[in-house]
């Protein structure tokens, strides 16, 4: 060993260590050295692990004195947005927020030195409570590295899968719960919201909020911890808008973190007052015996109050939907028209925008490689152009496969959200065939894992705007161009047809109608989003289209599934403008304009006639569509929009006509 000329210890030949061992000798000063390297400057493990992570510090300089948090010292900075989420906490029945501290209290060392907020709120005292005795945890806009952190160390059901993704468990609640989800009606809504037959607003009181809000509050003060996610909703600049999301799970916090817009670091700074709040206490169920409640689920949003409570789910998209409704009251008060749509930009900057409700090919045919993703679902479209609302992607992923949606398979990797997937337990490897949890398992991913995704989500405006039914009756023709009122018709109507078993076995098509193709989302009445989007396609030059991905010779049975790549040549001749220029003739029933040839189309299966063997059977089946869409529009028939109500009879002239 002395041989080296670094050594200061050898081997005794006769040492007696124990079991043989030779004992190791020192020299004079008493000290083995391992290694030449300096030693930590830490003096115990706490002081090592400290060491470990540098404090974030602001990456932007602050600018003088815009903003609510600018121009302040970090320690004020961090006091006020404490106060402000103390504030977003308070309960309305106390004279205080709760006491707030940031960071995880399992790093007590660390916190203790934090700032200790308590907002002081002004109401009756009715009593003082164990909560506001304790501090909460505020762990704030939390990376996604964090939040894998804390997901898997406290939150039981929290896995890392094979390609690094996040698998969660969203628990009894695997969907959406439309039916308890409720919205105030006051002042402010009475006249504005959509209420009655066929509309997706159930109404509750302001004192029914208040006392679930008052729950899912109590609720989150109770926690050892929250998590609050300050970001923003739509890309436009100058109409975004910025919410605040508490919540309890670590699940949430990342999926609302893909799913909104992420702040820069100065934007965070001077974040301030939120526009709009979600309390997310889904773990909490609701009172049943609470008026209006009819399950441990609830769902409410206070337009006036600009809040939204979550009890009894904890289902993350009620979160990402609930917000959607939102916007679909917010935007239109602005004169922005909000959609439920997908929408591409070519390389010379024609915008296209896809409306199609599940299985119409919405995603796959707005999805291209040789066009830009602006968005897959949430949208604006304003005096500047059209705008993603969100910062993400929530994509289902029930029998993904890497050969359909490359895309999507690529983008399940660190930071994406998998939901209810089932994986093996020792590979971590997913199974996207396995419905064992629920059949829909989901992604949330940001954006820019999209390859081909447009950074910042905005366009100009669009060029056509396209309209997708998977039509399982047969009749309606491969594609069809619209006029405005036909448009308006369609855009309200929001037709598919999907094939459900009936009692005797036999498989026939069913006609699913959703207005706006987001019947679930929407607060005002369908007529003024249809009258706000055929204003917009008339001031800006753009064209509809009623694109039929489904039957084809026949209903469902009988005929076969137009071909997937018949359907993208359409949708290719619509881009490149061959369309606008083609020859058309005119359908019975629909009065539908369909052209007479497409380059890469079989010209027989442009009109759907030609495809059936039995004419009589394809007039029947078509009057059979006519009438269902007839019943259908009777809904929004007594709803008068326009002057003298010529808009209304313009619309119901567009429809079938026998």
């Amino acid at each position: 060993m002395a041989a080296n000329g670094n050594a200061e210890f050898s081997f005794a030949k006769h040492g007696s260590a124990r079991n043989g061992l030779s004992k190791i000798q020192t020299q004079k000063n008493g000290i083995c050295h391992d290694d030449s390297a300096p030693p930590v400057k830490a003096q115990t493990i706490d002081e090592l692990h400290s060491l470990q992570r540098k404090k974030s510090a602001p990456t932007t300089p602050i600018k003088g004195t815009e903003g609510a948090f600018a121009a302040l010292s970090e320690e004020e900075r961090q006091k006020q947005q404490l106060q402000s989420i103390s504030a977003s906490l308070a309960s309305l029945t106390r004279e205080t927020g709760p006491k707030l501290v940031k960071g995880d209290p399992a790093r007590k060392s660390e916190t203790a030195k934090g700032h200790a907020v308590h907002h002081h709120y002004h109401a009756p005292t009715i009593s003082v409570s164990d909560s506001s005795l304790k501090f909460t945890h505020v762990l704030y806009n939390l990376s996604p590295a964090e939040l894998y952190e804390q997901a898997i160390k406290y939150e039981k059901g929290s896995f890392i899968t094979s390609t690094g993704a996040l698998a969660t468990l969203s628990g009894a609640k695997t969907g959406r719960s439309p039916r308890d989800k409720r919205v105030v009606r006051d002042e402010t809504t009475e006249d504005d919201l959509w209420w009655g037959k066929g509309s997706p607003n159930i109404e509750m009181d302001e004192h029914t909020f208040m006392v679930n809000r008052e729950r899912a509050v109590d609720y989150l003060n109770s926690l050892d911890k929250v998590f609050v996610n300050d970001q923003f909703l739509n890309w436009d600049p100058e109409n975004r808008i910025k919410v605040r999301i508490v919540s309890a799970r670590a699940y949430h916090s990342l999926f609302m973190h893909n799913m909104c817009i992420r702040p820069s670091p100065e934007e965070l700074e001077n974040f301030g007052t939120p526009d709009f709040t979600i309390y997310n206490a889904g773990q909490f169920p609701c009172n049943r015996y609470t008026h209006y409640m009819t399950s441990s689920t609830s769902i409410d949003i206070n337009l006036s109050r600009r809040e939204m409570v979550i009890l009894g789910t904890q289902y993350a998209g009620e979160m990402k939907k609930g917000l959607f409704s939102v916007m679909h009251y917010l935007m239109p008060k602005r004169q922005i028209l909000s959609l439920h749509s997908g929408c591409n930009m070519g390389k010379d900057g024609d915008v296209a925008l896809f409306f199609g409700l599940s299985g119409t090919g919405k995603t796959t045919l707005s999805t291209d490689h040789n066009r830009y993703l602006i968005g897959d679902d949430e949208h604006c479209w304003s005096d500047n152009g059209v705008s993603n609302i969100e910062g993400g992607c929530y994509a289902k992923c029930i029998d993904l496969a890497r050969e359909k949606e490359p895309d999507i398979w690529n983008a399940i990797i660190f930071g994406t959200v998998l939901e209810n997937v089932v994986f093996d337990e020792h590979t971590r490897e997913v199974d996207y065939t396995d419905k064992s949890v629920t059949e829909n398992t989901r992604a949330a991913y940001p954006i820019e894992y999209i390859p081909n995704a447009k950074i910042p989500c905005v366009g100009p405006h669009p060029k056509n705007v396209i309209l997708l039914a998977c039509d399982a009756f047969g009749v309606l023709p491969p594609v069809s161009k619209l006029s405005l009122a036909q448009t308006m018709y369609h855009f309200i109507s929001g037709y598919t047809a999907l094939v459900a078993g009936t009692e005797d076995g036999i498989k026939e098509p069913q006609a699913t109608f959703s207005a706006c193709f987001g019947a679930a989302f929407i607060m005002l009445h369908p007529t003024k989003y249809a009258a706000m989007l055929a204003e917009k396609m008339q001031k800006h030059g753009a064209t509809g289209w009623l694109v039929n991905t489904g039957w084809s010779g026949g209903r469902y049975g009988q005929g076969n599934r137009i071909k997937l790549p018949y359907t993208r040549k359409i949708i290719d001749a619509i881009h490149s403008g061959q369309l606008l220029n083609a020859t058309y003739k005119r359908t019975e029933v629909f009065g539908l304009e369909i052209p007479i040839e497409i380059d890469g189309v079989p010209s027989e299966i442009l009109d759907p006639i030609n495809t059936w063997s039995d004419k009589k059977a394809y007039k029947d089946t078509l009057l059979q569509l006519g009438g269902l869409f007839k019943k259908n529009f009777e809904t929004f028939t007594n709803y008068k929009i326009g002057k003298d109500n010529k808009l209304t009879d313009e619309i119901l002239a567009a429809g079938p006509n026998f």
